[in-house]
């Protein structure tokens, strides 16, 4: 069996190297380049060698403490080293330098002290301890970042850029709540969980009322923002990047956020009248939209 799972695990890794590839030559058609070589590809040659990188660390040690804030510094440094890189000035490049920057800047340290705080990620329990599972853990984080940013760097590297418009400024709002929604939830679950008398409780106000994962709505609709203000300067292959908002949706959906914390709440509050209540009231993401009890 764990012979099993060690393939399983190179494999995927493998798909997951191809998957980027692919993304990486799409996103550098029509892009600066710096001598032969297209600076979107160069980018995300970076982002997955920070992930190796930093593998080596996390299972030497065990730990996935600082995975999360490795994901957030890459980020961040991606995006920069894409407008210094293509040389880009003008005002769309920037306000996604900036946007982004933002984004991870107040995500990638709130993860790291919630992960203090608790002592452990959950996740990694098993994961930490397989030398192949955890790298290919860290090897998705790097397709993570590299298309969730794709369409934002195929904007910044493109050769054709060009001025704000109306979807810039669109795009612009639709981030703004979607940043809003998730730094608001965070902060409303942070706070919930230092008071002593919800010790074993499940939270269902603010945000929480209308939505069970305010947050991951939140982050899905910060992407579509930034996709929106990408799509203007999108040609050919390009348009493939497109895939940064809806890639997001699949992983917080299908894959490692809502499934993952609903079978954990159900195995926990599951059979309780005041959560299965909470359920059939509160739509499971999209806030005012799923079941409501009658």
């Amino acid at each position: 069996m764990a012979d099993k799972k060690a393939v399983s695990s190179i494999v995927a890794s493998l798909g997951v190297v191809g998957v980027g590839a692919f993304f990486a030559w799409a996103g550098s058609q029509g892009g600066v380049t710096v001598g032969s070589m297209p600076v979107f590809a160069l980018v995300v040659c970076y982002i997955f060698a920070v992930q190796w990188l930093s593998f080596v660390p996390s299972y030497l040690g065990r730990t996935e403490r600082y995975y999360d804030l490795t994901g957030s510094f890459t980020y961040i440094s991606a995006i920069v080293i894409a407008v210094v890189l293509s040389g880009a000035t003008e005002a769309r490049s920037i306000m996604l330098l900036v946007l982004v920057l933002v984004w991870a800047g107040r995500l990638g340290p709130f993860l790291f002290r919630r992960v203090r705080r608790a002592g452990r990620d959950g996740r990694f329990d098993e994961i930490k301890r397989s030398f192949t599972r955890l790298f290919m853990t860290w090897t998705l984080q790097g397709l993570w970042v590299s298309l969730t940013l794709a369409a934002a760097l195929a904007a910044v590297t493109s050769t054709e850029p060009k001025a704000l418009d109306v979807f810039a400024f669109v795009g612009l709002a639709v981030w703004i709540i979607g940043f809003a929604f998730e730094a608001t939830a965070d902060y409303q679950k942070s706070r919930f969980r230092v008071e002593p008398g919800n010790k074993g409780s499940f939270i269902t106000s603010g945000l929480w009322s209308i939505s069970r994962h305010p947050n991951y709505f939140g982050e899905i609709t910060l992407w579509v923002g930034i996709a929106l203000i990408a799509l203007p300067v999108l040609r050919g292959w390009q348009y493939a990047n497109l895939v940064s908002p809806v890639f997001v949706y699949l992983l917080i959906t299908r894959v490692s956020g809502v499934p993952l914390l609903e079978k954990k709440a159900d195995a926990t509050w599951g059979g309780q009248e005041p959560y299965e209540a909470y359920k059939r009231r509160t739509p499971v993401l999209v806030p005012f939209l799923g079941r409501k009890e009658r």
